[in-house]
Formats: C-alpha cells, sequence, structure tokens
C-alpha cells in the first residue's frame, strides 16, 4: 500500500515537473520591444563604422555624389594606399612605444603590487593612497617639467622617451588594478615557499606570476589601448621624426582636408591593431573582468 503511494507521488512529482507555465501574451510584447530595443541601438551605434568602412573604399568623387553610408558603386583600394604612405613610419613607432609602453608599465606596477599586497611594511596604505591619487593627477598640469627633464635626458624627439614616460606614468593604474588579484594569491603558498627558502624575487616569480597570467594579459591589453589612442604625451615629446600615428592621422586631416575616403581609411588602420588585440584576447578579458568582479564584491 506504501509503494503504491510512494509511486502514485513520485508520478504525479514527475508529472508537476514537466508541466511549463506558458508566458503570459504581455509578456511576450515585452521581450519583443526589448530587442528591437536593443537592435535598434546597436544599428545607431554601428552606423558611424558602416559609413566610414563604406567612404574608405569610395573614390573622391564618389564620396561627395553620395552618403556616406551607401556602398559604393566602384569599389577602389586608394585610399588605404594613399594613408598608409603617411601613416607607414608613425605606425611603426607607435607600435614600438606601444608594446614597450605596456610591458614597462605592467612590469613596474605588477612589482608595486605584489610589494603591497604580499609584503606588508609601516607605510603600506599611505604608499597605495599616493599611488590611487596619482592615477587622477592631470598630466596637463606636469607637462613643463615634464618636458624639461626629457629633454635633459636627451630623449625628446625619441620613441624611447615615449616608452619611459608611459611606463611610468601608466604604473599607477597598473599598480592599483593588479593589487586586487595579488591579493587573491593564497597567504599559505607564500609562507609555504618562505618555509622552503624561497626569498621575495623567487616567490614572485614561481608563485604570484604563474597564478595571476590572466590579470597580467587583461592589464596589458588596457594599458596598449591607453598607450596606443594617447595624443597628449605624443604631441608634446613625440617631435617630428618619432611622433606616434595618432598624431600622424590628425596631420593627415589637415594636409587631405577634402579627401575623406583617405581620412576615414587612415582611421580604420589605426583601429585596426587594437581591434586584432581584442579579438585573439578576448577570452582572457572576460576572464580577467569577471574574476575582478568578484574580487571586489
Amino acid at each position: 500500500m506504501q509503494e503504491n503511494l510512494s509511486i502514485e507521488r513520485s508520478k504525479e512529482g514527475q508529472a508537476a515537473q514537466t508541466v511549463r507555465i506558458k508566458p503570459k501574451w504581455h509578456m511576450v510584447a515585452l521581450h519583443i520591444v526589448y530587442y528591437l530595443i536593443m537592435v535598434a541601438f546597436i544599428l545607431f551605434y554601428m552606423l558611424p563604422f558602416w559609413g566610414a568602412v563604406m567612404t574608405s573604399f569610395k573614390t573622391n568623387d564618389s564620396v561627395m555624389s553620395t552618403t556616406p553610408v551607401t556602398p559604393p558603386t566602384e569599389w577602389t583600394l586608394d585610399g588605404y594606399a594613399k594613408a598608409l604612405d603617411e601613416l607607414g613610419v608613425p605606425l611603426l613607432n607607435s607600435l614600438a612605444v606601444t608594446l614597450f609602453g605596456a610591458a614597462g608599465s605592467v612590469f613596474l606596477g605588477s612589482i608595486c603590487a605584489y610589494a603591497l599586497s604580499k609584503w606588508k611594511f609601516k607605510l603600506n596604505n599611505v604608499f597605495f593612497i599616493a599611488l590611487v591619487a596619482a592615477t587622477y593627477l592631470p598630466f596637463q598640469a606636469i607637462l613643463i617639467p615634464l618636458l624639461r627633464t626629457i629633454k635633459d635626458l636627451d630623449l625628446y624627439d625619441n620613441i624611447w622617451g615615449l616608452v619611459l614616460v608611459h611606463s611610468v606614468f601608466g604604473m599607477p593604474m597598473c599598480t592599483t588594478m593588479m593589487r586586487g588579484y595579488y591579493a587573491d594569491v593564497p597567504d599559505a603558498l607564500i609562507r609555504q615557499a618562505m618555509v622552503d627558502g624561497n626569498g621575495m624575487w623567487q616567490i614572485y616569480r614561481k608563485i604570484v606570476l604563474p597564478n595571476t597570467k590572466i590579470a597580467t594579459i587583461t592589464v596589458f591589453v588596457f594599458q596598449c589601448t591607453s598607450i596606443w589612442n594617447e595624443m597628449l604625451f605624443a604631441l608634446v615629446l613625440g617631435g617630428f621624426d618619432s611622433k606616434p600615428a595618432t598624431i600622424a592621422l590628425n596631420e593627415l586631416a589637415g594636409t587631405m582636408a577634402a579627401e575623406f575616403n583617405v581620412q576615414m581609411a587612415g582611421s580604420l588602420i589605426l583601429a585596426l591593431p587594437m581591434l586584432i588585440i581584442y579579438i585573439f584576447m578576448g577570452k582572457y578579458l572576460i576572464s580577467g573582468q569577471m574574476s575582478g568582479a568578484v574580487t571586489a564584491s
């Protein structure tokens, strides 16, 4: 008798689980409206990009006679050829400054973050607050002494001067971002490594860095984006021979003001390297952001 009752109850439970509640019509309408609004915002956001792509493949005469979003009747790469002639060397300068500047700032920031999160000292919090304050320091306020310093070091109009500046001024932001990741490394690992006879630098190299690869890649990509798009230091310290691509693109807009296809092609060429980095590093960025959100919570 009891077995029959239990079997009937289990069947009733399974039947209850298979019952699906049909959504009401107003909920369906709300979802449709939501998706329509989302698609509209995406199209509105992508419209300038679409216009830039279409304009870059047009001839100059076609640009003047059609709207930017209209596909070209005659596809051409003349705009890209002219843009590359003007941006070739500046692109190489930007690539060198970005890679070495990002690597330097991430390296310095990781060391500071490691020391502030795992090696407590008397003025630990004061030093960290000073670094956070330096993150929000307006760069315009220190341009004159910075320019004099770079000239005294004989690094003006030199890509290594820009690398040095970006490494130093990017270090506070990198420290702030990486300190939270390094704080998640278990202290038990640090103590065990110390018991095994490892010193401060050995612990940093063998334990901290291998356990924070995603954080390092995430901060490196964000720093690359910041340096690649930066114009203030590039304009003041870059000079003529070592000017980055952002300054060259700005000059391109002035010298070829009537050739919009060249300007749009130059803008897309300048955006392409960072787009490639985000495509190939996207999974690391998502993992790093999720880890950072967990740390912040």
